[in-house]
């Protein structure tokens, strides 16, 4: 995240700089009674209200003109239930550091993505995802959260309305600002990550044997070789220790939040289009985006494409919502033309029932978006009672979440 002052102005830009804000109002609270006390002073004209955390994103969630709102200093575990398996931390608690606060109570989290300097909130809140056969997205984690509406006032999700429930496991910071989460866990154990090189057609050959037999399986595909790194990552001394007909490359044991993670500290920034495929159509898929992407890009994308698979979920808006999932995700340095290649790719995806991710590059619209989610109108439901006035809806989550009604 990049900060700058322009007079009285700050502006604020993502990781890669393909998102500036300029808002009129920046707030960086210390702490949760701070952030209600400032949102209660807050006028209509200061509105939209969008949270940020460490700017991984770069969808038009984050694009705000009005208040942008820092969770930067809302860090730290405040309980843990070690009975229970459950732990109640703030929004803006960086994975990596959660990871590490957790396993002094022998606990943690059930999976991570490529990323360990998101916050928690974030993630929970755009649907981030690692990859395994059985794990699913890291809101699922989420049995109860605490979030500060528009007038400062504190409101509590849990258990108690499994529908509230279901619409905060990814709500895109419409409900509110997540100030404190609570997290179902599981019993800490150290993992082991074994990478191999192979070609592509053989990859896909063991591709749904080997997603079977290891905890955490995904795939990088190479298209200007046409060749594939195979990650498996597992509980020390489980999941495939050895694949004939493929090159080891790389053996990696420890906690998780160290292992799993491969992107955290990457110095190249790029761009990325992901999309969720219907678990039977991702292969037609793939093999589309295969044979395009070396026929009309290979000569200006090297980046790899990264394929995962994501358990099915309930979280209503959620893209992985009513079955499992295979993810497909494409990459290109932020330097260089990348707009043109995700406009020319988007349709292959589209085509095969795709879901886009909600904190990465897509061109849809809540017209396209609503017939692919059965529970849109649910959750546009919960999202007018805790957010009326729609002051968390600033124009890019309008066009992404309304179809267009006439209203300002």
């Amino acid at each position: 995240m990049n900060r700058a002052r322009h007079g009285m102005a700050t502006h604020w830009s993502n990781w890669s700089g393909s998102i500036v804000n300029h808002p009129r109002r920046w707030l960086q609270p210390p702490d949760e009674d701070e952030l209600r006390r400032a949102l209660s002073t807050l006028a209509p004209d200061d509105w939209p209200i969008r949270a940020v955390g460490t700017g991984h994103s770069s969808s038009g969630v984050v694009e705000v003109d009005g208040t942008l709102v820092s969770t930067g200093q809302l860090r730290g575990l405040v309980s843990v239930d070690a009975t229970a398996r459950r732990a109640t931390v703030r929004a803006g608690t960086q994975l990596k550091e959660l990871g590490e606060l957790l396993y002094s109570h022998d606990l943690m989290l059930p999976n991570f993505g490529d990323v360990a300097t998101q916050t928690i909130g974030g993630a929970i809140g755009t649907g981030t995802h690692g990859a395994g056969l059985e794990l699913r997205n890291l809101s699922d984690m989420l049995v109860a959260a605490e979030l500060v509406d528009a007038q400062g006032r504190l409101n509590t999700i849990d258990e108690h309305d499994p529908q509230r429930l279901r619409a905060a496991k990814v709500a895109l910071g419409t409900l509110g600002i997540f100030t404190r989460v609570t997290l179902q866990l599981e019993p800490y154990a150290d993992v082991e990550r074994r990478e191999f090189a192979v070609h592509t057609d053989h990859a896909l050959a063991m591709f749904d044997d080997l997603a079977r037999r290891n905890r955490s399986f995904d795939f990088y595909w190479y298209p200007r070789r046409d060749d594939v790194k195979l990650r498996m990552v597992n509980v020390a001394g489980g999941g495939t220790v050895s694949l004939p007909g493929a090159r080891l490359l790389e053996v990696r044991g420890g906690a998780p939040y160290d292992v799993i993670p491969t992107h955290s500290g990457i110095p190249h920034r790029f761009e990325e289009c992901e999309y969720a495929l219907p678990a039977d159509a991702w292969r037609a898929c793939f093999d589309r985006v295969r044979r395009r992407m070396r026929s009309r890009w290979r000569h200006v994308v090297g980046w790899r494409v990264l394929v995962r698979t994501v358990a099915g979920d309930d979280a209503l808006l959620s893209p992985c919502h009513g079955g499992d999932r295979v993810t497909i995700s494409l990459h290109q340095n932020s330097t260089l033309p990348w707009r043109a290649f995700f406009d020319d790719m988007e349709p292959v995806f589209r085509d095969h029932g795709g879901r886009p991710h909600w904190a990465k590059k897509h061109g849809m619209d809540a017209a396209g978006l609503t017939p692919l989610y059965p529970q849109w109108a649910a959750f546009a439901q919960v999202r007018a009672v805790l957010d009326p006035r729609r002051a968390f809806m600033g124009a890019p989550l309008r066009r992404l979440l309304e179809v267009d009604d006439g209203r300002a």
